[in-house]
């Protein structure tokens, strides 16, 4: 898997990104280099500070890592963790159960993908790596042969949880999953004892899900150690078509 992009993204400069999948234990660390920068350093989760710098966990070994450079400076600037339905079915759950009862998906998991651990460098938020790397999981699912993409998405509560409360209430409207398709949090956030912002400020991950035709599965899990209310969401890969490489002219390499 390869593909490249040519985008104004990158402060100051044009630059070409390359989009790729890890292969080496050097690339895995790269991975989680940037994960630690963003997820705990920017966010300042001093909590999950460790001495190498790394943001990994069990998962990590098990799943297969999307990764975007830039091609000026070789530097991994975007990435997205993916597990497919066969590593998930050797490893006997998702990343995603940690939060979440997903029985109800149960029929599913032979047709299903995670996806987490989105994380894109700040310099580099235009759209165009994003949307890199949801070119590569649409190609990765159609190589696993897979029909669902799954997985969280977190929503700060940096302001108490109450842009979180707005964000679920306004998405449930119009974006909440048929029944059969609900999942329970094992630690519910509490929606209805906190007072919901005047004005939800939808994150930019949630979205481009929702963009492309994404549900949400129920009501958000509390997720202590990263300061997050996280959704569990679902979308069907005819949803992530191709437009969004015609759109942003990423060519097969």
């Amino acid at each position: 898997m390869q593909n490249i992009i040519t985008t104004n993204d990158a402060k100051s400069r044009p630059v070409q990104l390359v989009l790729s999948q890890a292969s080496t234990p050097e690339e895995l660390r790269e991975v989680q280099r940037l994960r630690y920068k963003v997820f705990i350093e920017t966010m300042g989760l001093t909590s999950l500070a460790n001495a190498d710098g790394l943001d990994s966990d069990e998962f990590d070994a098990h799943c297969d890592h999307l990764i975007v450079r830039d091609a000026d400076t070789l530097k991994v600037v975007g990435t997205y963790r993916v597990l497919s339905a066969s590593k998930a079915a050797k490893l006997g759950r998702l990343y995603s159960e940690n939060e979440f009862d997903l029985s109800r998906l149960n029929h599913l998991r032979g047709r299903m993908v995670e996806a987490g651990r989105a994380c894109i460098h700040p310099k580099y938020r235009g759209g165009s790596v994003i949307m890199l790397l949801w070119s590569g999981l649409a190609e990765y699912m159609r190589r696993e042969r897979c029909d669902y993409l799954v997985g969280c998405a977190s929503i700060s509560l940096a302001d108490g949880g109450h842009n979180a409360v707005a964000v679920y209430q306004a998405l449930a409207e119009k974006h909440l999953a048929p029944a059969e398709y609900r999942v329970t949090p094992h630690l519910p956030f509490p929606i209805h004892k906190v007072e919901a912002a005047h004005k939800p400020q939808v994150p930019p991950l949630i979205k481009g899900y929702l963009r492309s035709g994404a549900w949400i599965c129920g009501e958000p899990a509390w997720d202590p150690d990263f300061e997050s209310a996280d959704m569990f969401m679902m979308m069907p890969l005819a949803n992530l078509d191709e437009r969004y490489a015609r759109h942003y002219g990423v060519t097969p390499v």
